[in-house]
């Protein structure tokens, strides 16, 4: 294809499909794979069901090199990914450790040249219950973002969130130059100095949402019952999807949103013809990821491997009946 498709589905292998997508295509990429060993999807190709962690970690890998081929340098890839338990050495681990499978599937990425940016913690606020006596239940699972380039398309402004506190002038020293305790890595201690000293809590636009995003689980009466909360996809996209972009160099088109500081990465201010951002899901299942970005404005692409599921994300877009509609036509 020469041409990106947008708002539509793909059907077939993630790996095979992506490597007919134009190169520097996509804007955004949010997607949630298979887990490894937790769920058999039944169908021939299926990521998820390998030997052993590691392999099913190469298999992902593979997937995210072609996503590097097709994501904008300017663009961002958001991974939520979960662990299992291993119940046999076979699968990589000792009987009852946790197969670190994030962890090996990370450090394959930051081989491969990926910039790990932020590692998220989604804070389930109903985790599922457990029975096991010898351990903690389970109550979160991480989402990784991962870049391509040091300078990317990130609109804080947009996800910012309230203030829960006041500025007071007194409330704290003013912050100068470093502490002498601070080793080369240290962050900066005076990000708040200027906000501080006009006696304003933070941003006048609100605080950054940090990394620890509290979102439920929410499940799904159809045959896909395990579903991408619409609560956690919101704030990848509306960060690291432009609104527009341009349509000439690809790039955020810089006059829209009217925040204080403007996003940050690369931006266009000559675009004739804007068009919208796109979100990319490889692994899009019953089209969630879809569903968030149209409600937020932008185009969507999705890949999925069981027809099945295909059509139950047909079906939630609409996409079914607008195809009954053109063939009526």
């Amino acid at each position: 294809m020469t041409e990106l498709p947008r708002n539509t589905i793909l059907t077939g292998d993630a790996v095979d499909v992506l490597t007919e997508v134009p190169e520097a295509s996509v804007d955004c990429v949010v997607t949630s794979p298979p887990y490894y060993q937790l769920r058999d999807y039944g169908v021939a190709g299926q990521l998820g069901l390998e030997p052993t962690v590691d392999e099913w970690a190469g298999g992902l890998r593979a997937v995210a090199r072609q996503l590097a081929r097709v994501l904008k340098p300017s663009g961002a890839w958001w991974l939520n990914l979960g662990d299992s338990f291993s119940r046999h050495d076979r699968y990589g681990a000792p009987v009852k450790a946790l197969l670190l499978a994030p962890e090996r599937l990370l450090l394959m990425l930051a081989r491969d040249g990926w910039l790990v940016r932020n590692k998220v913690i989604w804070a389930k606020t109903n985790p599922m219950p457990s029975s096991i006596r010898d351990r903690l239940s389970l109550t979160w699972e991480v989402i990784y973002l991962f870049v391509r380039s040091p300078s990317y398309y990130f609109d804080l402004d947009a996800i910012r969130e309230p203030h829960t506190s006041v500025g007071a002038r007194s409330a704290r020293e003013p912050l100068g130059k470093r502490p002498d305790w601070a080793g080369p890595l240290a962050g900066s201690q005076d990000g708040l100095r200027r906000a501080r000293e006009a006696g304003v809590p933070g941003h006048p636009l609100g605080k950054n949402p940090g990394d620890v995003w509290r979102v439920a689980t929410r499940g799904f009466k159809g045959a896909h019952f395990a579903t991408f909360p619409p609560e956690l996809i919101r704030r990848p996209i509306l960060a690291t999807c432009p609104e527009l972009v341009c349509s000439d160099c690809g790039q955020a088109w810089g006059s829209i949103g009217g925040h204080s500081d403007g996003p940050a990465g690369p931006m266009c201010r000559f675009a004739r013809s804007p068009r919208p951002g796109v979100v990319l899901d490889p692994f899009f299942g019953t089209g969630t990821v879809g569903l968030v970005a149209r409600e937020l404005g932008r185009d969507w692409l999705g890949i999925e491997l069981k027809p099945e599921y295909v059509e139950i994300a047909r079906e939630r877009l609409g996409l079914a009946a607008e195809a009954q509609l053109e063939a009526a036509a």
